[in-house]
């Protein structure tokens, strides 16, 4: 496919693309799925043809989503202990399930996000080439 020389200099929505991310769909378009399975993500958009193999979000999805995460649980495990003062062992039941549904909740979506950003701000193999 042929690239336009005048890609470079058309707005890319960097808060829309993100939500199209976040929905795991293609940043460009919004219809085509991001993966393939639960974090691969497809070669192309099948609507748009959008190549999204060049994304590079690496190892910013899993820090963020246990950032994110850890700011949820702690504080609902604190509130519940000092609230309720339950037994050791309903915690143990309550907060690894949790914190491990929450985790696998949100990777995909962190990722389909952070690939949408990529892709708004040209970053990671959704520049331009060189010229």
């Amino acid at each position: 496919m042929s690239r336009d020389p005048l890609d470079d200099f058309i707005e890319r929505p960097t808060g829309e693309a993100m939500w199209r991310g976040w929905k795991q769909h293609c940043p460009q378009c919004g219809q085509g799925r991001m993966y393939g399975r639960y974090l691969k993500v497809n070669e192309a958009c099948t609507n748009c043809g959008l190549e999204l193999a060049g994304h590079r979000a690496d190892d910013a999805p899993p820090y963020f989503t246990i950032l994110i995460v850890a700011h949820i649980v702690v504080p609902l495990m604190l509130m519940f202990e000092q609230r309720l003062q339950p037994p050791e062992w309903q915690h143990m039941v309550l907060w690894p399930p949790l914190t491990v549904l929450l985790c696998l909740w949100l990777l995909p979506r962190i990722k389909g996000t952070l690939i949408g950003l990529q892709w708004a701000r040209r970053m990671h193999g959704f520049g331009s080439e060189p010229h």
